[in-house]
């Protein structure tokens, strides 16, 4: 989704909604050090996108969060959509393609934009502790390896004549090893 998809990583672009740019501006100053040591590999991917979930979200009503991440799924997402990634979906729900957003994302802010276009979503889940927001995933980020294991146990590959990926990080390199078709960068 981010990056592929979308112009804008969903998840800056969700907390910029929700808390404006002034809090996300001060929020990256405190993570800071954890954006660092993840760009040099020193912290992992996971653990820094739930640091970010805790700092802005943890403690988060769930019927909040969900209406606010529904909210700009079906009004502000749009915004930071590649015309040209949406007109290459379209072109495979006309050949009669399945169609599945694949995403390190979380579903929350996802779901009913998949839904309206009409695509399948396997994403990243949010864990609740007592109808709240911990910032904790529910099971594994959805991003490299993990992605192919969700594709593999939802559906079986070799039932369709061919498979298509579209991919633009390292994130998605192990998706696109399973396509027959894949496509990095495609979009950009």
């Amino acid at each position: 989704m981010d990056g592929t998809i979308t112009r804008r990583d969903s998840l800056i672009h969700f907390i910029s909604y929700t808390h404006g740019y002034p809090r996300l501006g001060f929020g990256l100053l405190i993570q800071l050090p954890y954006l660092i040591a993840y760009k040099f590999g020193l912290y992992p991917n996971d653990k820094t996108k739930e640091r970010f979930l805790k700092y802005f979200f943890g403690g988060w009503e769930k019927e909040r969060f969900d209406s606010i991440a529904t909210q700009y799924s079906n009004h502000q997402i749009n915004h930071i959509i590649r015309p040209q990634a949406l007109e290459r979906i379209k072109w495979h729900q006309q050949q009669g393609d399945k169609t599945v957003v694949v995403t390190a994302s979380i579903e929350n802010w996802l779901k009913e934009w998949c839904d309206r276009n009409g695509l399948e979503l396997i994403s990243t889940q949010l864990f609740f502790e007592d109808n709240k927001v911990t910032g904790n995933f529910s099971g594994r980020n959805c991003h490299g390896e993990e992605k192919v294991r969700q594709i593999k146990e939802k559906y079986n590959l070799t039932q369709y004549d061919t498979v298509y990926a579209y991919g633009d990080s390292s994130g998605d390199r192990e998706m696109l090893q399973l396509a027959d078709k894949p496509y990095f960068r495609y979009f950009s």
